[in-house]
C-alpha cells in the first residue's frame, strides 16, 4: 500500500499545498518564495529518500515566519498522514551529518507526542537574506503536525549555511529511518498499542 500524503493549509497568511511519497526516490519541486528555506527542503526530500512536491504562498511582504510556520505545519500534517496509525514502523531515527566545518545531529521518535529539544545556538543570524532563527519555528511546527519527538543538535559549525544544511540532512535520514517498516514489527511499536 504507497505511503503517500495530500495536504493543503490555507489561512488569511498562507497557502501551502504538499504532496508526499514517504517510499520514493527524493524527487522534489519546491517553491515557498524563500530560495533559502527551498534549498533546505531539498535536502531533506533528497536524503530522506522522499518525493516531495510543496507549495507556498505567504505574506512574506510582512514576515516570512508565517510560511516557515505553516509550511512546516503542512509537512508534518502531510508526514502524519502518510504513516496512518505507525503499524510496522521502525518509530526511531538518527542520523549525524558532517557539511565542512558543521555537525549536524538529528534523532526522531514517531511517538505521537510533539515535543522539540533544538540545541543550536550558532545557528542564528543571517544567511544571505534568510533569517536563521526562523528555522527553529519551522522544526517546531514540524515536530508538532507530526507528533513526534524532534531533537536537533550542532555541537560545532563555524558557516550557518553549512550548519543549516548538515541538519536538514540529518533529519531527511533520521526520518527515512523512522518511518521505515520492520518486517519483525507487527502491529504497532510501542506497549500501549497506540502511537
Amino acid at each position: 500500500m504507497a505511503r503517500k500524503a495530500t495536504v493543503r493549509r490555507r489561512t488569511t497568511e498562507t497557502d501551502v499545498a504538499v504532496e508526499l511519497e514517504l517510499d520514493g526516490q527524493g524527487s522534489y519541486r519546491i517553491k515557498t518564495g524563500l530560495p533559502f528555506f527551498d534549498h533546505m527542503l531539498a535536502q531533506l526530500a533528497k536524503h530522506g529518500l522522499f518525493n516531495l512536491t510543496l507549495r507556498a504562498k505567504g505574506d512574506l511582504e510582512v514576515d516570512p515566519h508565517h510560511t516557515m510556520e505553516d509550511v512546516g505545519l503542512a509537512l508534518g500534517e502531510a508526514f502524519s498522514q502518510a504513516l496512518g496509525n505507525r503499524a510496522r514502523i521502525r518509530r526511531y531515527g538518527q542520523a549525524t551529518v558532517p557539511m565542512d566545518d558543521a555537525l549536524g545531529s538529528v534523532a526522531v521518535d514517531l511517538s505521537g507526542r510533539p515535543y522539540l529539544a533544538y540545541r543550536a545556538d550558532g545557528l542564528v543570524g543571517k544567511i544571505g537574506e534568510f533569517d536563521a532563527v526562523l528555522l527553529k519555528e519551522f522544526f517546531r511546527a514540524f515536530a508538532t503536525a507530526l507528533k513526534a519527538n524532534l531533537h536537533i543538535g550542532i555541537p560545532y559549525g563555524e558557516n550557518t549555511h553549512h550548519m543549516a544544511e548538515a541538519v536538514f540532512k540529518a533529519a531527511g535520514r533520521a526520518l527515512d529511518a523512522a518511518i521505515s517498516l520492520d518486517p519483525r514489527v507487527t502491529g504497532i511499536p510501542s506497549t500501549k498499542g497506540k502511537l
